[in-house]
């Protein structure tokens, strides 16, 4: 079976409150452990009135002390926004307070507008040093080193498990270069998906941290009793996605039954275009799109994500694509990072 995990931008509905958004997060991992999922990653985003999940790594802490086996990460750590140290300080805190349960994917885009990104008080430059931050901060996490000046504690010799997210070619080659997983962002930028998967593959050299390429893809599920109400489901998201690349971008919409009365149809083609790695339906529609998205693309692992309005039918959408997933079978070899 493949390894299946879940990523949550932690997403404030209309008509709801960041407070309440922050209990679903935890109910959701609650709820995705006893499913059968590997990992629980949240993402970074700022100045997002839909989203909560902006101070990630206390958030993470929050999940991993609410659950008790499953992996808990971010996916990812927006890298251009922080100090390697501080990064590898916050994480080797984390794993030291749940050893064995901790992982961090590192990004290299702000996750915000530019004005934000100069509030974070980092240069707009920072993007470009993404290698060498990268490289910096895995030796904080790494064996001691004798006579460094600078050390992460806690965090020297925690080895945190480090992946490489991206949706071009740039992050695959750096992340083969490196050795390291690679997640992709097929969820919302699928275009270079199997550009750079190839190139993530032929040209991976093997490290201390991993001995094989391991490439996790991104998919959008949305799971119901009915095709029907599936879909209908899924008009939040697409309004969601269509406000954000117009600039307005706000709390996650109610979902609406025609998605063609409230979405221009230029907008909507797009946003179906960048969404287009979804599998949307009943359990049977939702088996068969999942099965398709595996066969055709062969990733190591899976990780589900999907922006649904209403908390229940979100628990059931992901409830559905574990039975999914599980009922798979045997997929691509289970090994590599943890």
């Amino acid at each position: 079976m493949i390894p299946y995990s879940l990523l949550d931008l932690a997403p404030i509905p209309e008509g709801s409150t960041a407070a309440e958004a922050l209990g679903n997060t935890l109910d959701l991992a609650r709820h995705a452990e006893s499913l059968g999922y590997r990992r629980y990653w949240l993402a970074e985003h700022h100045n997002m009135t839909g989203i909560a999940s902006a101070a990630t790594a206390v958030l993470i802490g929050r999940v991993a002390a609410e659950t008790r086996t499953i992996r808990v990460g971010a996916g990812g750590i927006m890298l251009p926004n922080h100090a390697p140290l501080q990064v590898a300080e916050a994480f080797g805190t984390l794993e030291t307070l749940f050893p064995g349960r901790i992982d961090l994917g590192l990004g290299r885009a702000p996750g915000t507008d530019m004005a934000t990104a100069r509030a974070l008080r980092r240069y707009l430059a920072g993007a470009d040093s993404f290698p060498q931050d990268v490289v910096e901060l895995l030796g904080y996490l790494g064996d001691p080193r004798p006579g460094a000046q600078v050390r992460a504690v806690p965090g020297e010799g925690t080895h945190v498990p480090v992946w490489i997210l991206g949706s071009s070619l740039f992050g695959a080659q750096l992340a083969a270069h490196l050795g390291l997983p690679y997640a992709f962002a097929s969820h919302f930028a699928p275009t270079d998906l199997v550009a750079a998967s190839r190139i993530y593959r032929e040209t991976f050299k093997p490290s201390p941290e991993l001995a094989a390429p391991r490439l996790m893809i991104a998919v959008n599920v949305f799971a119901a009793e009915t095709d029907a109400a599936a879909r209908r489901l899924r008009t939040s998201m697409q309004q969601a996605f269509v406000n954000l690349r117009t600039g307005r971008p706000g709390p996650l919409p109610r979902p609406v039954d025609d998605i063609t009365a409230v979405c221009d149809p230029a907008a909507l083609a797009m946003a179906d275009q960048a969404l287009s790695v979804t599998a949307v339906g009943s359990p049977e529609t939702v088996r068969a799109g999942i099965s398709e998205i595996i066969e055709r693309f062969q990733p190591d692992e899976v990780i589900l994500t999907g922006q649904i309005h209403d908390h229940a039918a979100r628990l059931r959408s992901f409830e559905i694509a574990a039975e999914v997933l599980q009922s798979l079978g045997s997929g691509p070899k289970d090994a590599g990072a943890a």
